[in-house]
């Protein structure tokens, strides 16, 4: 296993929408511990493929507190979702930026696992928005896009700011 560079905003692979995965492979399968590798050390909950810059339909998350519950996802998507709520959100992509987000709070997903088996998944709470958050990474989507033009550009000029210092 690696640990891989985490892509910033800013990065272009991060504005292209992600390929579906055609085949479960060896390499598919070490990109996915890399991924968790890089995201364990991280401290993140969740990691999806174009933040390592790759543009591959593939995430991984674990919100278990002990980081013993790790969840790959090949080709994702979000089937239902119900009762939003407003909650504080933030990124690898973007460190030490967060923001509240108004997200689903219980989703169904569908998704195929390293076996190449089809699942679905009822998620609430930080799962079901650690699922949301890394499918919009696979649709080109960072939780910034989310907030109004005000906010956003309060955090595009932080991030200039951090940049100009060497802080990005």
């Amino acid at each position: 296993m690696a640990k891989l560079e985490i892509k910033k905003y800013g990065d272009p692979v991060l504005r292209k929408k992600s390929d579906f995965v055609q085949k479960i492979s060896k390499d598919i399968k070490r990109l996915t511990e890399d991924m968790l590798e890089t995201m364990y050390s991280s401290r993140g909950l969740g990691l999806a493929a174009p933040q390592v810059g790759v543009s591959l339909r593939v995430c991984v998350i674990d919100v278990d507190p002990d980081k013993k519950l790790p969840l790959v996802m090949v080709n994702p998507k979000i089937v239902s979702g119900g009762n939003k709520i407003l909650e504080q959100e933030g990124c690898l992509s973007l460190p030490e930026i967060f923001a509240e987000v108004k997200r689903f709070s219980n989703i169904a997903a569908e998704y195929t696992d390293l076996e190449g088996k089809n699942k679905t998944i009822e998620a609430e709470g930080l799962l079901a928005r650690a699922i949301q958050h890394e499918i919009d990474h696979l649709d080109a989507k960072i939780f910034i896009d989310y907030l109004p033009d005000w906010k956003r550009k309060n955090i595009e000029k932080e991030i200039k700011r951090r940049k100009k210092k060497g802080d990005w």
